[in-house]
């Protein structure tokens, strides 16, 4: 043996990938948030056809790239690929991990009803369950707020064949939520209710702050409304109603998965959409 002095050659192998951080594959999904690198353009994906994809910012403007182009999630370079069904099992799995089921068409729906707060809880509980519960023939109705919740159960009746699930928002001791929940449970439909919740102001925080790109949700003074607060930390316009429609279609299209969501918010819709399929 002998001693090579200049060692191996440097131009052997694939040299200009050398050094190079690998780009990730993310699964081109609806609503997904993503910035053509060429353009700067940032906006969801609210279309994809014949190798393009359309994207709309936060004023409603759009603009067509080719699927092949270079796009950046939170300023890191990614390739948008098409979501396959598992390699495994042959079967796709639903956003909430389910088995999706396939040629199989919804459900008439069930008598039995899952109310949610608001339109922003509904979209991001058909975000993740979507599929699952058009499978159980569930439908998912908002409230706006819970200050009327007993009058509401009273007029639907439930019964055992026709059950309320209700999720709250910021149900925890001694809140004016849980004095509510309380209330329907001591109620003469109690039985046929079930009232849980999640420990958030708001359900925007069931989303993992990382996705955002925040170590944490701030904590936002009483004296600013909550979420035009989050906006302002966001960097995101909030004047008006409008911008925050656009903050949440934002926030909303990092969820691909329940792996974006907090425990505290998968474990309780989980434990309603149970409870209103039971036999």
């Amino acid at each position: 043996m002998t001693d090579d002095r200049y060692g191996t050659d440097v131009l052997a192998g694939d040299w200009k990938k050398s050094g190079r951080k690998p780009i990730a594959e993310v699964p081109l999904v609806r609503d997904l948030v993503v910035e053509e690198a060429v353009t700067g353009f940032c906006g969801a994906v609210i279309r994809v056809e014949a190798g393009t994809i359309e994207l709309e910012d936060y004023f409603g403007k759009r603009r067509v790239f080719p699927l092949t182009g270079s796009f950046l999630i939170d300023g890191e370079p990614v390739k948008l690929v098409i979501p396959k069904k598992n390699a495994e099992t042959g079967r796709a799995r639903t956003a909430s991990g389910s088995f999706a089921v396939d040629d199989q068409k919804a459900k008439v729906a069930r008598a039995s009803r899952i109310f949610v707060e608001g339109r922003h809880d509904a979209e991001l509980v058909e975000r993740v369950w979507g599929d699952d519960l058009r499978v159980e023939g569930v439908v998912v109705e908002y409230l706006e707020g819970v200050d009327d919740l007993d009058a509401i159960v009273r007029e639907f009746a439930p019964d055992r064949s026709r059950r309320i699930g209700v999720l709250v928002d910021h149900l925890v001791p001694g809140s004016k939520e849980s004095r509510i929940a309380e209330a329907v449970a001591r109620g003469p439909y109690g039985a046929h209710v079930l009232v849980v919740g999640h420990p958030y102001v708001d359900i925007w925080q069931a989303v993992r702050p990382e996705r955002v790109g925040l170590a944490a949700w701030p904590t936002i003074p009483r004296s600013i409304e909550w979420k035009h607060g989050i906006c302002e930390a966001l960097g995101l316009p909030h004047d008006t109603q409008a911008d925050v429609a656009r903050a949440w279609k934002r926030i909303l299209g990092t969820v691909r998965t329940f792996a974006d969501l907090e425990p505290q918010l998968l474990g309780r819709v989980e434990q309603l959409i149970d409870f209103v399929t039971e036999p």
